[in-house]
């Protein structure tokens, strides 16, 4: 069974149990939880008989029989209750008593997962409408064994099934996971990029989101590092997460996977609430929400700034999109010695801000520090939960001598193919072939048809303040010094790029149009934007008007047909 049935088959377990008892909205609290239950079971039942004896010879003699237990079956989790989902359903009168012991005999990396899952008061529902043993029968009916259902197809699983229930409460899919055709073009590009770091005997690596959903950017990561660079590399995972069910289905997945859960913190934000404050990381890879306000944290956010070494020191951007903030964050957080992220955003962060503003801020502080290496701009309708384009940036502080003091643009907006079924907003997806090749296309850092590249300075400009004397009465107004006074109505601004000369741009380009104009140098704004349809346009030209004048008649012919079909007819 592949991972679209599979999902399909746990949907319908929800449809037509839960259907007339719980809101639509409320599917996804329930029906989630009990997946990884069922997954937990079936790692665990080939030890289960193993587990009870374990815990029944220890448990008078040591007051934490977790270690023993652990090391014995060789799994990092355990459950020594003698009941499982499908043991459960031998005694369907105490269901309910049972169904407590039996989640209260998880080990305590395991409790703590399902606490944020929250399913107490559901499962009272479910028990008081006669649907809790139904569910419990349904599930132990599918089989999430390994074996059956390998982890890249169960991490899909998660996701197809959170994309549905989040359609179904109104939540933006999106928020909680990245399809995974564009994780492995990111993490192609933030990985492949650095293969003499990754190469080797005896390394460890870090890789962090602070945005990490269900796991799957850390996960795929990982798996992208060892097929394709070094497969005896330990890799270390980090992440925080906002949403309490993705949090807990990402540390059970991760639990399952043999990494350390615990290095997954929340259910909180990493812009107010950094559980990793202070660590730095090797590799960082994030999709963060795109265009999500952020003036439920903009208390911490101002105060943060007020720090010179804080993260947010550099600049704000607006109160309704903080995509920057996590940027800004994730700079923060890289290892001197070397550091590459590669984060997804929507268009507003390459150009959104004039000069000055907290956004052109941020921008300026990164390409100047030479830290932005990479931008692709990506297919639109990639994403479930919208069609928009959107782009990667692969940011590093440790360039190639050849692309030192230079910006790689990609133009990867054709490069895809259309899905035969859409999911949401998804109808196009990005081939392994074609990640492939646009990952070719970077590695070459030459220009070409889909690639640009310019210098760091192209990218800046000097946003200046062109006055004209103020005239009342056919009188210039001065000041004592004898300084002509500004009309402020007449006043406007001119951008001049960093590569000219303020001064030869104002004589051949304003004075000319304005002789009694004059320049305040004192205004002057040094910022920067990048406009990826100006460097990648492509001119297409009008259709000839004998070819429009055919189409034309064309459409009054067929319209005279069908008017004499209606009159006959």
């Amino acid at each position: 069974m592949n991972h679209s049935d599979l999902s399909t088959l746990i949907w319908s377990i929800a449809d037509d149990v839960l259907r007339g008892v719980f809101k639509p909205s409320e599917y996804g609290r329930i029906i989630l939880p009990f997946v990884v239950f069922r997954r937990l079971d079936c790692v665990l039942e080939p030890k289960k008989d193993e587990i009870l004896e374990l815990h029944k010879k220890y448990k008078d003699q040591i007051q934490d029989t977790s270690p023993v237990i652990q090391s014995e079956i060789g799994l990092p989790f355990f459950n020594y209750s003698k009941f499982d989902l499908a043991r459960l359903k031998s005694d369907p009168n105490n269901i309910r008593i049972n169904f407590d012991n039996y989640v209260h005999g998880f080990s305590r990396n395991v409790f703590d997962i399902i606490e944020n899952f929250s399913v107490g008061p559901f499962v009272e529902k479910l028990e008081k409408h006669d649907r809790l043993y139904m569910l419990i029968d349904k599930f132990t009916q599918i089989s999430l064994h390994p074996s059956f259902v390998d982890n890249h197809q169960m991490g899909t699983v998660y996701e197809e099934l959170l994309r549905k229930f989040s359609e179904m409460s109104n939540e933006e899919s999106g928020d909680h996971f990245t399809p995974r055709d564009i994780v492995k073009l990111l993490v192609s590009f933030v990985f492949g990029g650095a293969k003499e770091d990754l190469e080797g005997k005896g390394k460890i690596r870090s890789v962090y989101d602070p945005c990490c959903g269900t796991g799957g950017m850390l996960t795929i990561g990982k798996e992208w590092i060892h097929q394709n660079i070094n497969e005896s590399l330990k890799i270390n995972l980090y992440g925080q997460e906002l949403n309490d069910t993705t949090y807990a289905i990402c540390k059970s997945d991760l639990l399952m996977l043999g990494e350390n859960p615990e290095n997954i913190h929340g259910p909180c934000s990493s812009i107010s609430d950094d559980r990793l404050q202070g660590q730095k990381f090797d590799y960082m890879i994030t999709n963060p929400p795109f265009g999500v306000s952020w003036k439920s944290e903009k208390g911490f956010v101002l105060e943060e700034m007020k720090d010179p070494n804080g993260r947010f020191a550099v600049g704000k951007p607006r109160i309704s999109d903080g995509s920057l903030l996590f940027l800004q964050h994730l700079i923060h957080k890289m290892s001197p010695q070397r550091s590459r992220i590669g984060i997804v955003f929507n268009g507003s962060p390459l150009f959104t801000g004039d000069a000055g503003s907290g956004e052109s801020e941020i921008r300026k502080w990164i390409i100047e520090n030479d830290w932005l290496e990479t931008i692709v701009r990506l297919p639109d309708q990639l994403f479930f939960n919208t069609g928009i384009t959107t782009y990667f940036w692969i940011v590093t502080n440790r360039k190639s001598e050849e692309r030192k003091g230079k910006i790689q643009l990609i133009d990867g907006s054709r490069f895809f193919q259309n899905m035969k079924k859409s999911l949401g907003n998804k109808r196009k997806e990005v081939s392994e072939a074609q990640y492939r090749r646009l990952f070719e296309i970077y590695e070459s850092c030459a220009e070409g048809e889909y690639s640009k590249i310019y210098s760091n300075a192209f990218f800046g400009f000097t946003r200046v303040v062109v006055e004209q004397p103020l005239i009342e009465n056919g009188v210039v107004k001065t000041y004592k010094s004898g300084k002509p006074k500004p009309d402020t109505k007449k006043r406007d601004y001119e951008r001049v790029p960093l590569t000219e000369s303020v001064e030869q741009y104002y004589e051949r380009e304003v004075r000319p149009h304005l002789s009694d104009s004059w320049l305040d140098r004192k205004k002057d704004r040094v910022g920067y934007e990048i406009n990826f349809s100006k460097y990648f346009y492509r001119f297409k030209p009008l259709r000839p008007l004998e070819e429009i004048t055919a189409d034309l008649r064309t459409l009054d012919e067929e319209i005279e047909e069908l008017s004499m079909e209606l009159v006959s007819g």
